[in-house]
């Protein structure tokens, strides 16, 4: 598995490539600049998560990057929808996402349980 941090800044970064070449307008406008937030807030609030500074603090960032990757999801399947469903890009950036987002949820929910172990 590649590590986190290079998979969440490429993820960004894809995303990032992706708004470029989408068409000047208004209305895409809108949505790129949505989509180019979240996303690369995936990758800045996870490693903001490998600094925090209790088990509390690491959830609770950890939870900012699943809210982040879902909203990803989102714009992407927005663009999906109007841009076309087979355009390859788009498919290959959700995949990430969603893979990025099952893999914080794992991490939040063994977090909690050895915040638990612990409490006990």
């Amino acid at each position: 598995m590649q590590d986190l941090k290079f998979r969440t800044k490429k993820f960004a970064i894809d995303c990032w490539k992706l708004c470029k070449n989408i068409p000047k307008s208004r209305e895409y406008d809108a949505w790129a600049r949505q989509l180019i937030r979240c996303s690369s807030s995936v990758g800045a609030n996870y490693r903001a998560s490998q600094r925090a500074k209790s088990a509390a603090d690491f959830i609770n960032k950890l939870k900012i990057v699943e809210e982040e990757a879902d909203e990803s999801i989102y714009w992407l399947e927005l663009f999906q929808e109007v841009l076309g469903k087979s355009k390859k890009e788009i498919i290959l950036l959700k995949q990430e996402a969603n893979e990025l987002l099952a893999i914080i949820v794992a991490s939040i929910k063994t977090a909690r349980k050895n915040k638990n172990k612990l409490r006990q």
